[in-house]
């Protein structure tokens, strides 16, 4: 079983956090984010760590949550969070325009989908078809990232596709039929 739970977590000299019944704010050099905890769970802040610890027996479920939580946050707004995805066609490419992104992706338009506040879009210099999509909210930036990749998902017939860089899809052959 794991005791990630039990670590207290560590605040650099650039980071700061602020506990104010039941919500704690956690400044950085890249943003401010804020978290509401629940009243069976304890945040107490001793010199540069935070360390979390529940109320009563009961509240251990919410203990690695929280803590898992703020930790991510002090990550988020220290470093921030990437994704980055890949358009693998032929005539398919990305385009950024001020606040969208437009996507040229096999239809008769293109599709123009509004950049969220708090994400930045940019196109890679070095590697053709690469679209990097960076933020300091985790979630938000999966959010958009899937938007992106719903528009044209995977055909594994012909490879034509939005697909994160990481990701590996396999080819299949087409039908043979009688020979």
């Amino acid at each position: 079983m794991s005791r990630i739970w039990k670590l207290p977590i560590a605040l650099s000299d650039k980071i700061s956090a602020t506990i104010a019944k039941n919500v704690i704010t956690i400044k950085g050099p890249l943003w401010e984010l804020s978290f509401s905890y629940a009243d069976c769970v304890q945040v107490a802040q001793e010199e540069n760590n935070l360390i979390v610890t529940p109320v009563n027996d009961t509240a251990k479920a919410l203990w690695g949550t929280t803590r898992s939580i703020i930790n991510n946050m002090v990550f988020w707004v220290s470093e921030g969070y990437k994704k980055s995805l890949e358009i693998v066609w032929v005539w398919y490419k990305f385009e950024v325009q001020w606040n969208k992104l437009v996507l040229s992706i096999g239809f008769s338009h293109k599709v123009d989908m509004v950049v969220p506040a708090g994400i930045k879009v940019e196109l890679d210099d070095k590697v053709k078809n690469t679209l990097h999509i960076s933020g300091v909210d985790k979630q938000l930036v999966w959010e958009y990232a899937s938007k992106i990749r719903s528009k044209k998902k995977p055909e594994p017939y012909k490879g034509k596709w939005i697909k994160y860089v990481w990701e590996h899809i396999r080819r299949k052959a087409w039908k043979t039929g009688a020979k």
